[in-house]
């Protein structure tokens, strides 16, 4: 007599599934993976933060101190600003900041070794994360320093 069920569908396995686990194993690999990729871009990127303490002023842009200090400034509409000791010129982009920084030195206002051109960003609380990082990454793509600043409350 044939029954509706295959003898061989009745019969007792004796073996594991491992599909599961190895699909358990590629996610873990792969979670693993874009956190390195992550931590490369982030951490590895260097970008210091700087505390500047409000009770004391700024740094004068003629201090005798080697190299030369640019102030930029990010605020909540995602506008950049050059700040300087006698006046704030806004920007247009971040292609502005990118062709003001090299403009300045082609003209000889800015060193021509990168390296001693520091480039501190004032970020506005309420700025939002993307006008933050297409600012700090146009700044590292020129060539020059950046280090964003905070003041503490």
């Amino acid at each position: 007599m044939s029954s509706l069920i295959p003898e061989e569908e009745l019969m007792e396995r004796r073996g594991f599934n491992l599909a599961p686990m190895v699909d358990f194993l590629f996610l873990i690999l792969a979670v693993f993976a874009v956190l390195a990729v992550t931590r490369t871009a982030l951490y590895d990127s260097e970008v210091n933060l700087v505390k500047m303490d409000t009770k004391t002023p700024p740094p004068s842009m003629a201090d005798s101190q080697p190299g030369h200090t640019v102030l930029l400034s990010v605020n909540e509409r995602g506008e950049y600003k050059w700040v300087t000791e006698f006046n704030e010129f806004l920007l247009d982009g971040v292609q502005a900041v990118k062709h003001e920084l090299l403009r300045q030195r082609e003209e000889g206002l800015l060193p021509q070794e990168m390296d001693k051109t520091k480039v501190l960003l004032h970020i506005d609380k309420e700025a939002n994360w993307e006008s933050i990082a297409k600012i700090i990454f146009a700044i590292k793509e020129t060539g020059f320093q950046i280090s964003p600043v905070y003041c503490p409350e």
